[in-house]
């Protein structure tokens, strides 16, 4: 059988870098796209030197998918053999600032709406008539329990999570006619580079907020898009929120005393 190829975006860190690391174990051809080139050629080596993924075809291209013409012109520019692209991982997403609204950086707000909720539609909407055209495919999409719960000062980055929320359940009502798959993955608090760009690069900011409990990491992520992407053909995992055990919701952590 054909190797069966996945686009991941937002691949060069975090969770979109463990979910490369582990779909490429899986067999999988990748396409990996990214703002930070360098670091994509960092995940393409250790790709190649993992004796369980060196046998992976790896594509790896620089793209903001904030701007649909970037995202058409990555598309179309792709080899025709790799076009024919079977599960999109919609990863890139960010958090910019905690504050109340009415104090809210709009410069912020644009940026996560036009990432978190425009850059997931544009790059949905230029690979999913392929899929369709192939009578199969899946799509992943990367919530956030900031999606399912708000909390204080989280408001337009609550607002981009629910929209991506609906958006899955839209796909998934939509999709499901022409035999694709659609799942929402919905994390709580995972240590990545998440808050630092939201603090805007203070990272002493960003460690107190992973300070007194097991947090989730990337890879526990990675390993529920693994689970997911593992099922029988019959089955369709739609939603799946992850939590550390500590966060009780969405605003609340339990922490352990010093």
């Amino acid at each position: 059988m054909e190797k069966q190829i996945a686009l991941i975006t937002g691949a060069s860190s975090g969770i979109g870098y463990a979910t490369a690391l582990t779909l490429g174990k899986m067999g999988y051809d990748l396409i990996v796209v990214a703002r930070r080139m360098d670091r994509l050629e960092s995940l393409v080596q250790v790709l190649k030197t993992d004796p369980a993924s060196s046998n992976t075809r790896v594509h790896a291209a620089v793209l903001d998918v904030r701007s649909l013409k970037a995202v058409k012109a990555f598309y179309e520019a792709l080899p025709e053999d790799w076009k024919h692209i079977d599960v999109l991982v919609n990863n890139a997403g960010l958090a910019k600032g905690l504050s109340k609204f009415f104090d809210g950086d709009t410069d912020h707000w644009d940026q996560m709406i036009d990432t978190n909720v425009k850059g997931l539609l544009y790059v949905s909407r230029t690979v999913v008539p392929g899929m369709i055209a192939q009578g199969r495919g899946h799509v992943i999409n990367i919530g956030s329990i900031a999606g399912k719960e708000v909390y204080d000062n989280g408001n337009v980055y609550c607002g981009t999570k629910f929209a991506v929320d609906a958006i899955t359940k839209s796909m998934r009502l939509e999709l499901a006619v022409h035999g694709l798959k659609v799942t929402g993955i919905h994390p709580g608090a995972v240590e990545t580079e998440f808050s630092v760009v939201r603090f805007d690069g203070d990272v002493d900011r960003a460690k107190n907020v992973y300070k007194g409990y097991d947090n989730l990491v990337a890879q526990d992520v990675a390993d529920a898009i693994e689970f997911v992407l593992s099922r029988k053909p019959h089955v369709n995992i739609n939603d799946l929120v992850i939590m550390p055990q500590a966060q009780a919701v969405a605003g609340v952590i339990i922490r352990k005393e010093s």
